[in-house]
């Protein structure tokens, strides 16, 4: 296994807006990574995370989300393919994802890719995620491109859902890819 750089309590912001000895307090899940400080072929793997009838239902409710087989479990047992009723895939997506999610205040979500719902998930199911940096190129000026993809498990290891997320992530020092990015690169 290679080391990587440690992932909380790293470094902070400094608001001004709360008093000074606060404000050199790290903050908690709050990383300042730079693209440089993303390795390539790290993984992480999240605490797991047993879904509740409870939550599933007011996600439904949020996203207006009434199809039977989340929110019928007469239908569902009965009349479904499942014989029970389903979490539904948005849920697990978000869920799957905040799992392994950062602050880092120097990375902003580009999109998602390749999204497949590979296995039903249903409420008491145990999740948990893992996040694999995939590859990363320069992209703007000021910032890089990060492919990483998350497969979202439950249980004991099936897996439920995969997708890969592209991050835009400033860099530390935007002169050392100067002539290195997509639109250098491109001739644009």
């Amino acid at each position: 296994m290679t080391d990587f750089a440690p992932t909380v309590g790293v470094s902070s912001t400094h608001p001004k807006s709360m008093p000074s000895d606060h404000a050199e307090i790290p903050v908690w899940n709050a990383e300042n990574w730079f693209y440089e400080d993303w390795p390539v072929g790290q993984k992480i793997r999240s605490l797991r995370r047993t879904i509740s009838e409870g939550e599933s239902h007011q996600f439904n409710m949020l996203v207006t989300d009434i199809h039977p087989y989340v929110q019928d479990a007469i239908f569902a047992e009965t009349e479904g393919v499942f014989d029970r009723r389903l979490v539904a895939g948005a849920f697990v997506f978000s869920a799957g994802l905040g799992l392994v999610a950062t602050n880092c205040i120097n990375a902003f979500s580009y999109g998602y890719d390749k999204m497949r719902f590979i296995k039903p998930t249903f409420i008491g199911d145990t999740i948990y995620t893992i996040r694999t940096n995939m590859e990363k190129r320069p992209k703007y000026k000021e910032m890089g491109l990060i492919r990483a993809s998350y497969e979202v498990y439950k249980n004991e290891g099936e897996l439920v859902l995969y997708c890969e997320h592209l991050q835009t992530v400033k860099y530390n020092n935007p002169a050392d890819f100067a002539g290195k990015t997509e639109a250098d690169t491109n001739g644009k």
